[in-house]
């Protein structure tokens, strides 16, 4: 791998752990949301079990996937689906920002927990959001770059370097 790819490297494995970090702040807060939502009637449940969702998807699916599979099982890893996930993933963090971000009262008018929560997971959520966004503009620049290149691309976008290049 050239010198000047090392560089690339080093940024997505932290984004990627920073992405899971997120992640968990955002099931952690919406979970706590759903489990008191009882006593709660001035939000959309389908909005916060949403972003419960997005909080999963990401740890369960999208990060092990990116991280993961290029890695340990690299025929697995194909650079469409790797694509493909970014973008999905990029699409329900905004979609979810947006939707719990319209749902909450004005800040002056948020004096519960539930309300508390709800504003750290749209903020959460919110830069969850750029750092996929991000990641997926990278992405997309190393497919339109090296389109022939799988191992190069896979190597890129999971922040380690694959093992044996083709």
């Amino acid at each position: 791998m050239p010198h000047h790819s090392l560089h690339h490297l080093n940024w997505v494995l932290p984004v990627r752990i920073v992405q899971a970090v997120f992640a968990i702040i955002v099931l952690g807060l919406t979970a706590y949301v759903i489990n008191v939502e009882l006593e709660w009637s001035w939000y959309s449940s389908d909005t916060v079990n949403f972003d419960l969702f997005n909080a999963v998807w990401t740890l369960v699916v999208a990060l092990p996937y990116l991280s993961l599979v290029p890695i340990f099982f690299a025929n697995l890893s194909h650079h469409y689906a790797v694509l493909a996930i970014e973008i999905v993933t990029m699409i329900f963090w905004f979609a979810g920002f947006i939707a719990l971000g319209a749902l909450l009262p004005p800040p002056r008018a948020c004096h519960y927990s539930v309300c508390s929560s709800l504003q750290a997971a749209t903020v959460f959520a919110a830069f969850e959001w750029l750092l996929f966004a991000i990641t997926t503009a990278f992405t997309i620049r190393l497919a339109l770059q090296s389109r022939n290149d799988t191992a190069a691309v896979h190597a890129k976008t999971s922040g380690v370097q694959a093992h044996a290049e083709v």
